[in-house]
Order: structure tokens, then sequence, then C-alpha cells
């Protein structure tokens, strides 16, 4: 019964996500390597599960393994500059070989419908083709690249015409030239052409590590991009493996795309696990923060009262009416997170009197202990100094040793000033707590 109670809870948090990406188009990277995993089969049922969710998925692939090993078969090494392969005639027909291959295989398994297998029923249509243009990289440095290309392309309205049939959209990393020549691309260049080209709703790129800082490994759930340059700019020799897909996500949200998303593939489910919970399982990069301290508008009236109705119901906090938060909601300071209302705090100052109420403290459950009630605090603290308020109150039942802590003393219903003293419920008992601001 645990079990099933934990299903349900999570189809259900799951559910706004499910209508959110309804009909937005997801470009998914993942290199060779992935395709070579004994788990890959998995990638393609989560692939398959996101295209019946009614996702327009383009999925782009990279051979560069596949490419080695058919060098290696040639007694022929791989050459390489800067990351990127020397692609000589010989590399060029190998580079041919294994995105046919690659291709081939990627699409009998999204065609696999047997009636045991979590792909029962998909009926995917998959569709590729020339819908990348490319140029020679030339020569750099004295180094001819060869066959190596860039993007210079992408048939976006070919992509999108696809995508409106219900095709999943399947690109391999080569590209065609105007003149008929074929060049060896970087997948994750595709991929991130791809998504600005489409204005795609996110960019995912599956990778071989997860984002770790390197002093502490400990791994980093978001950045924005200019954290993420500023981190590039710090550990200038981080592994490609990781930096190569975070400067991805870089340009691509720096290019309009909201959202992108580098998530470890060898984590079973991590892709579902990433689009379809709140906090992910992978590192978040977008242009403006994933979680923002803010004043609240009236759209987040809704969310403060989600927040606050189990406090009410406990008598941790005051009812307070829909009807009475909108009334004062620009005393209201809250936490935003991913579009949930995870904290908020209310200021309601009396300039002439020079006195501030504190009120409606509150973080949901899951998100406590990590200082947020401390930086709502900080925040309402800022705001009265803003104010010019001189002195603070609280009214609390239960909270009162928290507000101790950081400065506030205990009082009386007597030292309240006469608009506070009058609002005063004896039904609840609060204690009264006060603290000086001093000015900066």
């Amino acid at each position: 019964m645990i079990l099933q109670n934990e299903f349900v809870n999570w189809f259900r948090a799951s559910s706004p996500y499910i209508h959110a990406h309804r009909n937005k188009t997801f470009v998914i990277s993942f290199g060779g390597e992935a395709v070579l995993a004994a788990d890959f089969d998995h990638h393609v049922h989560d692939f398959a599960l996101l295209n019946s969710l009614g996702i327009r998925l383009v999925l782009v692939h990279g051979i560069r393994p596949q490419i080695d090993q058919r060098l290696a078969k040639l007694n022929a090494a791989p050459r390489f500059n800067n990351n990127l392969r020397i692609t000589d005639d010989l590399a060029l027909q190998c580079v041919k070989e294994a995105a046919g291959l690659v291709r081939v295989e990627i699409e009998a398994l999204l065609s696999l419908g047997l009636a045991n297998s979590p792909m029962a029923g998909a009926k995917i249509k998959v569709a590729s083709g020339n819908f990348v243009t490319a140029k020679p990289l030339g020569v750099i440095d004295g180094v001819d690249y060869g066959h190596t290309g860039e993007v210079r392309r992408i048939d976006s309205a070919a992509i999108h015409q696809q995508l409106d049939q219900d095709n999943v959209v399947l690109i391999s990393p080569i590209g065609y030239s105007p003149s008929g020549e074929i060049f060896n691309l970087s997948a994750e260049q595709i991929a991130t052409a791809v998504a600005i080209a489409l204005k795609a709703e996110k960019l995912v790129l599956l990778t071989e590590q997860n984002c770790c800082n390197p002093d502490s490994g400990e791994h980093i759930q978001q950045m924005t991009t200019a954290e993420a340059n500023a981190f590039l700019e710090e550990y200038p020799a981080l592994a490609e493996t990781a930096s190569q897909p975070l400067k991805a996500a870089i340009q691509a949200c720096q290019s309009g795309i909201a959202r992108a998303h580098l998530i470890n593939r060898s984590q079973d489910g991590a892709l579902l696990l990433e689009l379809f919970s709140r906090d992910g399982i992978g590192t978040l990069v977008s242009s403006m923060p994933f979680e923002e301290l803010r004043p609240a508008a009236l759209d987040d009236i809704g969310g403060i009262l989600e927040l606050i109705k189990p406090l009410e119901q406990q008598g941790i906090l005051a009812k307070r009416s829909r009807e009475k938060i909108e009334m004062e909601i620009a005393d209201y300071i809250v936490i935003e997170r991913d579009g949930l209302i995870i904290g908020c705090l209310a200021l309601h100052p009396n300039q002439q009197r020079q006195f501030g109420a504190l009120a409606c403290l509150a973080v949901h459950p899951e998100y406590q202990r990590s200082a947020r009630a401390n930086r709502l605090l900080d925040y309402a603290y800022r705001k009265a100094r803003q104010l010019n308020l001189k002195k603070l109150f609280v009214l609390s039942t239960q909270t009162m040793h928290w507000f101790i802590e950081r400065g506030f003393l205990s009082s009386d219903i007597n030292s309240l000033p006469e608009p506070l003293k009058a609002l005063y419920n004896p039904q609840r008992n609060s204690k009264v707590l006060c603290k000086d601001l001093e000015q900066p």
C-alpha cells in the first residue's frame, strides 16, 4: 500500500508537467556511448512515453565511439585536435557507415511494438532527412580538419512539418553542403542549433556524468547562464564531457531557449525524473533563476493560500481570507520555485508610526531546513529599513523561539502600538515579540 501511495502521489505531482509539456518541442541529444550501452532501450522507452504524452520530439544522436570502432578495424588511429575530430577521407567513410547503422538501430527500437514491452501500442513514426546544411571547418591554426564541419543552416520549416504530422524527428550528426559534400558534425552543436532554429521549449542533453562542483563533488541542481559562465571560468580544466554540454546549454539559453537540462544518462529513468518532478535530478540551466525571492503579485494569491492552509488548520497561523490577502498583497514577499510558491512572509508597515508587523511566515515542508525562512526575514529587514521603520513586531503562537534566536525580544500586549493592540485576538493568546531595527 505504501508503494501504491507513493506512485499515486508522484503521478499527481507530475500532472502539472504533463499539461505544461503537451504540444511543446523538446530537442534531446545523446552520444554514441548511450547507444552502445546495455540500457539504451530504456531511454527509447522513455522517448516513446514523451511522444505519447504529446511532446514534439527531435532526437539528435552522436556516433564518436562507433567511428572509432570502425577506424580500429582498419588499423587507423583516430585523430583529434582541440577535441575535434580530423576527418580525412577514410574517417569520413567510417562516419557515413556509423551514422547509417546507428540511425537504423534507433529507428528499429522506436518501431518496437510487442505486447509485453513498454512500447506496446506506441506506433511511433520516425522521420529523418537532410535537415542540416553544413560548411567545412577548414584550416585552423595550421590544422586542416578535412571533412569536419559546422552547422550553417537548419531547415526548421521541414522539421516543423514532420513534427506537425506527429513524427519523431531523428537527426544524425552529419550535414550536407549545397554542392553535395558530406561533413562530420558535433551532435551537441546540431542539437543546439536545431533547438534555437525551432524555438524549442527545452534542450535536453544526456551526458556521461553529473554536473558537479569539482572542489566539493556536490551535484549542481541549477545555474543561470551567468553562473554557468562563471563556473567555466573558475574551472578551466573541467573535463570535456562536462564542459561541452554546459557550453551548449549556455548558448541555447542565450539564444532564447527557456531551459536546458543536463542529465546523467546512466541513471535509469533520469529523463522522466528531470522533466516530471519539481526538483528534477539533473542540472537545469536557464537565463532566469529557477528559484526567485521577490515581492508578491496578485497571481500568487492562490499559491499563498495553498501554502498557508495546512498551517492555518494546525492553528500555527491565523486564518486569512483571499480578499484580505488580495487587499494586502503589496505587503507580501514570496519565494517561487518553478511556478510553485514555496515560501511567504508579510510585512505590514505603519510608516506614520514607524513600525511594522511581520506575519504569515511559511515555508513549504519539502523546502525547509535550507535557510529560506532566513532569506525571507532578511528581505523583510531590508524592506523595513527602506521604509524607515524603527521597530518590528511579531505575534506568534508556536514559532517564538525561532524569532528569539534571530534577535527578537519577548514583550507583552501593552508594548504593542494601538493599531496592533486593536487587532490582537485574546483567543489565540499569541506571544508578543519585538525587535529594534538598527539603520545601516
